[in-house]
């Protein structure tokens, strides 16, 4: 039985995007990344809602957006590093069905983030450490809500997003397109 959709979780700069959109075509089913949703709501960058209204008002948008995405069916859902931060978002986002949390270790999303041209326009400092710092910081409050949320684990290292897409197919038992 096809689960009613699939929810990426983890931290920025996993592949949740790309991850989607190779899983969607696959499954012949809708990719939607929460956080250009969330940009089309605000009329703005995400950097530009922390910046003029600041995290609280993201995370109540945020929050507005996975409770709308997560009623959809037949979609893979690319969501905010933090969008498992919020009881009700986690409650939500279990209605997925599939909840997958992709990982990556420090080193490498530091590395995804600084290759990344849309980083710095997009994507906001969380704390006011240096980059790396708030990696570690945040990877170590955050793994223990990734874990309790996901329903499926999955490396994304060394692996192309292809390869993570069958992965999670697979696992999954679920039917691609031929």
């Amino acid at each position: 039985m096809q689960r009613p959709s699939i929810a990426l979780i983890g931290y920025r700069g996993t592949g949740k995007t790309t991850i989607a959109e190779r899983l969607a075509a696959r499954l012949d089913w809708t990719s939607i990344d929460a956080d250009v949703e969330i940009e089309q709501r605000a009329g703005k960058p995400i950097a530009d809602v922390f910046a003029s209204e600041g995290e609280g008002a993201f995370r109540d948008l945020e929050s507005a957006v996975v409770d709308d995405l997560c009623r959809r069916q037949r979609v893979v859902l690319a969501l905010g590093g933090g969008a498992i931060l919020r009881e009700d978002n986690r409650q939500h986002i279990a209605r997925c069905g599939a909840v997958v949390w992709l990982q990556a270790s420090a080193d490498s999303i530091a590395r995804r983030l600084q290759a990344d041209p849309t980083t710095a326009s997009r994507r906001p400092n969380l704390t006011n450490s240096d980059p790396r710092t708030e990696i570690d910081r945040l990877l170590a409050e955050r793994t223990p809500i990734y874990r309790a949320c996901a329903t499926l684990e999955v490396d994304t290292e060394g692996k192309a997003p292809e390869e993570i897409a069958g992965e999670i197919v697979a696992a999954l038992g679920l039917v691609p397109l031929p």
